[in-house]
């Protein structure tokens, strides 16, 4: 069975379906809301047998590069990207087909924000290599 990974972006994506302040603006019991659906999916991926992993991630970001063979690495904050760069999280699941995969990015699309109503936020869905570029 083929693995995805279900991409969410601080705001990536096509233009909003919704535009909708960051969560930090968010009142609390909607940020409650929204992270009580999150855990929920997570939870309906395992009862299933789909889920491999997933995981939440701050905003904060370092970029690191290999700084040669008797250097320490090198590491930066910045230049910061585009805000569609940074990943807020994902879900790693193991699918019977992409089309399960795409099902259940729209799902996971349908996430609460602010007021309750759908986030219609954009998923990234990537395939994860199964063997080398040529091989794939």
């Amino acid at each position: 069975m083929p693995k995805y990974l279900l991409l969410k972006h601080y705001s990536g994506g096509p233009e909003p379906h919704h535009p909708f302040a960051t969560m930090d603006q968010w009142a609390p019991e909607d940020v409650d809301a929204h992270m009580a659906f999150l855990r929920n999916v997570a939870a309906m991926l395992r009862e299933s047998g789909e889920y491999v992993d997933g995981q939440a991630l701050t905003q904060k970001q370092t970029w690191v590069r290999y700084g040669g063979p008797d250097a320490a690495p090198v590491t930066t904050e910045g230049p910061l990207p585009e805000t569609n760069d940074l990943v807020a999280g994902w879900y790693m699941v193991d699918v019977a087909s992409y089309e399960r995969a795409v099902e259940l990015a729209a799902y996971i699309s349908s996430e609460p924000g602010p007021g309750g109503g759908p986030l219609y936020e954009w998923i990234d869905v990537r395939e994860v290599m199964s063997g080398t570029p040529a091989e794939a």
